[in-house]
């Protein structure tokens, strides 16, 4: 069992106090040297960021205030090397402890240099079956399960729960070429299947508990687009939606359904970012808008 750890939290716009508060009430029972470092990557929302300065006050606990947003990849770059213990331990700072041997789960986790726990999708309200993001996630649910992501280990890699050793995470560190939002996680995955570095995934599960609203979702979707197309002869090889945009391409497809979408495009967007989005929809605008940025730039009116 592991004696030592460092977790690490970045944060934006997001208040994390009872995340903290319960990590550190699990480490501290554990009688471990532990850490909890919260980097706050540039955050402008003033009340969520007075609410975490409480953060300071806890045992071990740290709120870093840094000016700038430096965005999802770099920002844990940062957190590595701040960290002082042997294992990392990253959780995404809007998610929720759900299980009262989480800390505990890792700590006993042997033979690999990174452990991934997955997440468990909160249970839906009337106020949460109208929120997008909601949807989506609990849709995806059953690709989260211990076995589908051990017959992917490293393709279905993500960020918001898992430990690594820290050499190895400084060995490897994600690409800071990811600045927008999204695939940052997938990017570093590959990094580490290149590299052999081993993953081992187990049911250790946080809670995704709190959903953005519906037209930030999408403005986050937009971002992750951008992120498949600037980078997709990297990450081509693990992205369901590029290999589908790629095979639209190879057919000549690309270009009519880019006339037929265009038209239904701002209609769509509409949609979801209304009270009763429709996951449908959210299917077809993701690709209609990779073939449009595929087919005609970046510009903010293609």
């Amino acid at each position: 069992m592991k004696n030592q750890l460092s977790i690490l939290i970045p944060i934006y716009n997001q208040c994390c106090v009872p995340l903290i508060e319960a990590l550190a009430k699990q480490a501290t029972a554990l009688d471990i040297d532990f850490e909890i470092i919260v980097a706050d990557d540039g955050s402008t929302d003033e009340l969520s960021v007075r609410q975490n300065r409480a953060i300071n006050a806890l045992p071990s606990c740290r709120y870093w205030e840094r000016p700038v947003n430096v965005g999802r990849a770099a920002i844990r770059n940062a957190l590595a090397r701040e960290s002082r213990y042997d294992w990392l331990l990253f959780i995404d700072g809007d998610l929720g402890v759900v299980r009262s041997d989480f800390v505990s789960s890792y700590l006993v986790a042997e033979g690999t240099d990174v452990v991934v726990g997955g997440i468990v999708i909160g249970d839906a309200t009337v106020q949460l079956s109208r929120n997008l993001r909601f949807l989506y996630e609990k849709n995806a649910e059953r690709h989260h399960t211990v076995d589908c992501r051990r017959l992917r280990p490293y393709a279905d890699f993500h960020t918001a729960n898992f430990m690594i050793r820290r050499t190895t995470m400084l060995d490897v560190l994600f690409d800071e070429c990811f600045s927008r939002y999204g695939h940052e996680d997938v990017a570093f995955g590959m990094q580490l299947s290149r590299r052999g570095v081993s993953i081992s995934h187990i049911d250790n599960p946080i809670g995704f508990l709190s959903f953005e609203p519906n037209a930030l979702f999408v403005d986050k979707t937009d971002q992750a687009i951008q992120n498949l197309v600037l980078h997709r002869d990297v990450l081509l090889e693990v992205s369901r939606l590029l290999a589908l945009a790629e095979r639209l391409h190879k057919s000549r497809l690309d270009l009519p359904l880019k006339l037929l979408y265009k038209p239904f495009r701002k209609a769509i967007r509409r949609q979801l970012c209304g009270e009763n989005p429709v996951l449908a929809l959210f299917n077809i605008y993701k690709i209609g808008e990779m073939v449009v940025q595929l087919t005609s730039g970046f510009s903010a009116d293609s």
